[in-house]
C-alpha cells in the first residue's frame, strides 16, 4: 500500500482511505454485517485512513465502526467529525462549535468508537455563530488532554482556515473533489499547500456518478438522498451523462473502470491529497484500491481536464438548504 502525509505534523495514512457514511444512512437500506466485512477486508488490503462522523445514523455509523475494529486497532487512522448537531430520534438540530459542546461531542464518539483516542478530529461544518478561534481552541485542549491527535477541518473557506490554523496545526481539509466538483483548486488549493495542510477529498466519485452506473433518477433506490439531489435531479442527470464519455473511452483504452479513471485523476492532482471513497461492497473496494495501480499519462490528465473544467456540472452539490453551511 502507498502512504501519502497529511499536513506536516506527522500524519500518516494509506494513500485511499474508506469513507463509512453510506454504511448506516444517506444511500437507501444497509446492512451491518455486510459492511463491517468491507472494513474488515479494507484493513486486509492495508487501508488505515477509515472516516466516520457522529452525525452519519445519529451515532450508529461510530458504534458500527468501533465494533469493526476491535482487535484490529493497531495501525489504524480513525476519522471522526463533530458539529452537525441531531436529536434522538434523528432530527437534525443545526450546527454547533461552541466549545463545551466540541468536548462533549468527543467525549461520545470516543464512547461509541470505543477507543481512547481519536486520530483525526474534524470539525464537520464551520459554526457561523461562534468564532472558530473558540472552537479550534477547543479542539486544541483535546489533543493536550490526549484524547485527539490531529486536527481537521471539512468545508471551511480559505480565511476561516487561516484563523483556525493559527490557533493550532490543522492536519487535513476535508471538503467534496472529483472531477465534477473542481471548485477547491481556485482558492483552497493554494490556501492549504502553504500552510502545509493535506486534503481530503469526499465523494471522488461524484456520489457514484462517475462510476458511470447512474442513467436516470430513477435508478437510485428508494429512500437515497441523491434522489433529492440536484445534480441528480432527471432535467439535470442526462447533461451530466454526456460528461461521461471520455472517462469510458479512456477507461475502455485503459482496460480499467471508469470508478478507477476518476480515482487516479484526484490522486495525480497532489502527493498531499488522500481520497476516501466510501462503499458498502467488497466489489467494489477492491475495484476503488485498484485504482492505485492506474497511471494516467499528461496528455490524458490534460484531456480529463479540459473535458471537466470548473463549474461543468448541472446542479447543486446539494439542496439549496444545506448550500449555505458550505463554505464559511
Amino acid at each position: 500500500m502507498e502512504h501519502r502525509l497529511l499536513g506536516k505534523q506527522g500524519l500518516r495514512v494509506s494513500a485511499l482511505g474508506l469513507g463509512c457514511m453510506g454504511m448506516s444512512e444517506f444511500y437507501g437500506a444497509f446492512d451491518d454485517e455486510a459492511s463491517t466485512t468491507v472494513i474488515h477486508r479494507a484493513i486486509d488490503l492495508g487501508v488505515t485512513l477509515i472516516d466516520t462522523a457522529d452525525m452519519y445514523g445519529s451515532g450508529h455509523n461510530e458504534i458500527l465502526l468501533g465494533k469493526a475494529i476491535k482487535g484490529r486497532r493497531d495501525g489504524l487512522i480513525i476519522a471522526t467529525k463533530f458539529g452537525n448537531v441531531r436529536g434522538p430520534n434523528g432530527e437534525r438540530l443545526g450546527i454547533s462549535g461552541k466549545p463545551d459542546y466540541v468536548k462533549s461531542a468527543c467525549d461520545a464518539s470516543l464512547k461509541r468508537l470505543g477507543v481512547d483516542v481519536i486520530d483525526l478530529y474534524y470539525q464537520h461544518r464551520v459554526d457561523p455563530q461562534t468564532p472558530i478561534e473558540d472552537t479550534v481552541g477547543a479542539m486544541a485542549d483535546l489533543v493536550k488532554a490526549g484524547k485527539v491527535r490531529y486536527l481537521g477541518l471539512s468545508e471551511a473557506a480559505p480565511k476561516t482556515i487561516r484563523r483556525a490554523h493559527a490557533v493550532h496545526p490543522i492536519s487535513a481539509l476535508q471538503t467534496e473533489y472529483s472531477l465534477w466538483s473542481r471548485d477547491p483548486e481556485a482558492e483552497i488549493f493554494p490556501t492549504i499547500r502553504e500552510l502545509g495542510i493535506g486534503f481530503v477529498p469526499y465523494s471522488p466519485l461524484g456520489r457514484g456518478f462517475l462510476t458511470g452506473r447512474f442513467a436516470s433518477n430513477a435508478d437510485l433506490p428508494d429512500g437515497d438522498f441523491r434522489k433529492i439531489s440536484p445534480r441528480f435531479a432527471e432535467d439535470n442527470i442526462a447533461a451530466n451523462r454526456a460528461l461521461l464519455g471520455i472517462v469510458e473511452s479512456m477507461a475502455q483504452t485503459k482496460r480499467a473502470t471508469p470508478a478507477q479513471i476518476a480515482l487516479a485523476w484526484v490522486m495525480a492532482q497532489g502527493n498531499d491529497i488522500v481520497p476516501i471513497p466510501g462503499t458498502r461492497r467488497i466489489s467494489y473496494l477492491e475495484e476503488n484500491l485498484n485504482a492505485l495501480k492506474v497511471s494516467l499519462t499528461p496528455s490524458e490528465l490534460a484531456a480529463l481536464n479540459a473535458a471537466f473544467p470548473a463549474g461543468v456540472a448541472k446542479g447543486d452539490r446539494y439542496p439549496a438548504a444545506a448550500m449555505g453551511a458550505l463554505n464559511l
